[in-house]
């Protein structure tokens, strides 16, 4: 079955869903994280390595043309947005991406630090991927990272900790990931995945990284615009997670691999 939704339609049902549009995350956070990012907190930093010394105006310009943000710079709280059409654009080179790794069966590691929100998205990719022929690749499970774990659930790895799969923007998990997979000489062709794991491979470890981040997440926008990772999809990344069905269609649609679903 073919997507049914035209690209209007499609960016309309994005803003209905809050997935784009006026979004949850408040102006205020939106402003505050660009300046952590500056400060080099350790969690906004998404284990990037900066090409340059990045100026507040110039992380405010990436996030207005790359997520929507609102562009008025009188704009400092209350409603903020994410843009549908820059979210499609960045979902089209996503799924071509996507679709070209699963077509020549590449090694795919999927990782996330959202496992509210995302999680359904990687776990149903994973599935269509070693339907279609890809390895999904797998980790050894149980690994310490801080007061918890590394557990991999449908072929996502996450971090676990306190009996909970944790939200996480450390790139700590992926480190170790990573590092499992080299000792076994199965380093991944692509790596899905988001936030600090997502900045970790593409940046330090020179992967190729299909990456999603919120508006409130300058990181991995940065590590877009200096060229580490291809893509970069602007939207809410904790909507509940039914909402993001007609993503997932979009994306397995437009990456060719529907008769996988």
């Amino acid at each position: 079955m073919s997507f049914a939704m035209t690209r209007d339609e499609f960016a309309a049902y994005l803003d209905s869903a809050r997935i784009t549009g006026d979004v949850a995350t408040p102006r205020e956070n939106n402003l505050s994280h660009i300046q952590g990012f500056l400060d080099h907190n350790e969690h906004l930093e998404f284990g990037v390595t900066w090409s340059k010394d990045w100026t507040y105006d110039e992380v405010f310009e990436v996030m207005v043309r790359r997520a929507g943000l609102n562009p008025d710079r009188s704009h400092v709280q209350g409603q903020d947005t994410i843009g549908s059409a820059q979210c499609i654009d960045a979902l089209e080179e996503y799924a071509r991406i996507f679709g070209n790794a699963v077509r020549a069966h590449q090694k795919i590691l999927f990782a996330t630090g959202h496992p509210a929100g995302l999680f359904p998205i990687y776990a149903d990719l994973a599935r269509i991927a070693e339907r279609a022929g890809a390895t999904v690749l797998r980790i050894e499970q149980g690994e310490r990272f801080l007061d918890g774990d590394i557990r991999q659930i449908m072929g996502v790895v996450m971090f676990e900790q306190y009996g909970n799969l944790q939200h996480t923007h450390f790139p700590g998990p992926m480190r170790i990931a990573l590092a499992q997979l080299r000792e076994r000489g199965e380093m991944p062709d692509l790596v899905v995945s988001d936030h600090g794991m997502a900045g970790y491979a593409a940046s330090q470890q020179k992967l190729l990284t299909l990456g999603i981040a919120d508006c409130n997440d300058p990181g991995l926008f940065i590590a877009a615009e200096q060229g580490d990772l291809p893509v970069c999809v602007p939207m809410d990344d904790n909507v509940p997670p039914n909402r993001y069905e007609p993503l997932i269609d979009f994306l397995v649609n437009r990456a060719s691999l529907k008769q996988f679903r």
